[in-house]
């Protein structure tokens, strides 16, 4: 199965049916009326959080999806029967954007989570309901309203507390095998990994966090480099990021200058997500010498000009772990904390995932044309399908 992140579809509520016009004629009743009854409500259209799923394979084949309309309405007073609900069920942390108005229609984050997207038509009047003293014989109805048809992106970001930033080969996957019970994929080359990975890290009994783990960036991502910036959106829900730096490059990239060229492609995706908390995690210093240990560490700082948190470590020998997981599980239980004392602190995190969210969008969507007019210009193949890209899924918690 594929791991798809993105997908467009078109919904369509149903139609309400329309109201009956119908007079009685029974045998021995001499005075008839009129019995025509209302049409029943369209079908809504509702999407539901799934545990049990984690991509977005199956709105790729099938595009469109209609709920079903409301029953016309019939004599003897007989209501239509009303349109089923028509329930799409999507990950746990999927957002759905109207693609015609940028709206947000529903940010889905909980398991089980259920919002209407589109309105089902409502029904319409049969004649019964004009009759009154001076209109016995109503011959007016109304027909049922139609549902709602709406054009909308499915967008999937994984749910994590603390997300991994770095270039390929800086030993993301690795880190993650070391803190927790996932098993990405590990190879001494670069692009390793093709998908985000989550990892559930447990510091004690009833304590942990979830980790994801996303594939790298280069420079000129922003462009389109590699694998592009379209899996830096999975960062958007951090509380906290991890900036991974490899101080042993298996080319002759300096660890100051992919320090460097990460930060950069960050900012050129979302000012806002470049500015959340974020430690920096200088990996693999087993690999140097000692006496080489502090100048190449001091590099990096002098070149990020950092001053938030550093840590020193090794994830292949779990060197510097525990004591950076366990400020962690510090940092995550205290924001929790600050959020149950102070909800509105819940409303503003909320804000700036907006605001990322939108960011991210409008870079994406330039990305895309950029691409799109150069595929154009080179005279490529029309047949070019991003779906061919597509891999295997590693999705693993």
């Amino acid at each position: 199965m594929k791991f798809v992140d993105e997908a467009s579809i078109t919904v369509e509520a149903g139609k309400g049916g329309n109201g009956c016009m119908s007079f009685r004629r029974e045998k021995f009743i001499p005075k008839g009326g009129p019995d025509g009854g209302d049409g029943g409500d369209g079908g809504s259209v509702w999407v539901e959080a799934d545990e049990s799923l984690n991509t977005l394979i199956d709105y790729r084949f099938t595009r469109h999806y209609k709920a079903p309309s409301g029953q016309q309405g019939r004599g003897s007073n007989c209501t239509g029967a009303k349109g089923d609900d028509l329930t799409l069920k999507v990950p746990v942390g999927t957002t759905i954007v109207d693609v015609d108005t940028d709206e947000v229609l529903a940010d889905l984050t909980q398991i089980g989570q259920r919002e209407k997207i589109a309105q089902g038509g409502f029904h319409g009047l049969g004649n019964t309901r004009y009759k009154s003293s001076v209109n016995r014989s109503p011959r007016q109805t109304t027909k049922g309203s139609p549902g709602e048809l709406r054009n909308l992106r499915l967008e999937l970001k994984v749910l994590a507390d603390v997300g991994l930033l770095g270039l390929p080969n800086a030993g993301k996957s690795t880190f993650i095998r070391g803190v927790s019970a996932a098993t990405p994929k590990v190879a001494d080359y670069p692009f390793t990994t093709l998908i985000p990975n989550l990892g559930v890290v447990r510091t004690d009994a009833f304590r942990s966090f979830v980790v994801a783990d996303i594939p790298g960036i280069i420079e000129g991502a922003a462009e389109g480099a590699g694998l592009g910036i379209r899996f830096l959106k999975h960062l958007a829900r951090n509380r906290v990021l991890l900036h991974i730096v490899d101080m042993a490059p298996w080319d002759d990239t300096t660890p100051a200058q992919a320090a460097i060229t990460a930060t950069k492609e960050l900012k050129r995706f979302s000012q806002t997500l470049a500015q959340q908390p974020r430690w920096l995690v200088l990996n693999k210093l087993d690999l140097l010498p000692e006496d080489e240990q502090e100048a190449a560490c001091q590099a990096v700082v002098d070149a990020l000009e950092w001053q938030g948190p550093l840590y020193r470590i090794s994830a292949l020998n779990k060197t510097g772990l525990k004591p950076l997981t366990h400020d962690l599980q510090n940092f995550l239980d205290a924001r929790k904390e600050a959020i149950a004392e102070n909800p509105e602190l819940l409303d503003q995190e909320h804000e700036t995932r907006r605001i990322i969210d939108l960011e991210a969008r409008e870079n994406l969507a330039r990305l895309r044309e950029e691409l799109r007019a150069k595929r154009e210009d080179d005279d490529w193949d029309d047949d070019f399908d991003d779906d061919d890209y597509d891999v295997e899924v590693e999705y693993v918690r």
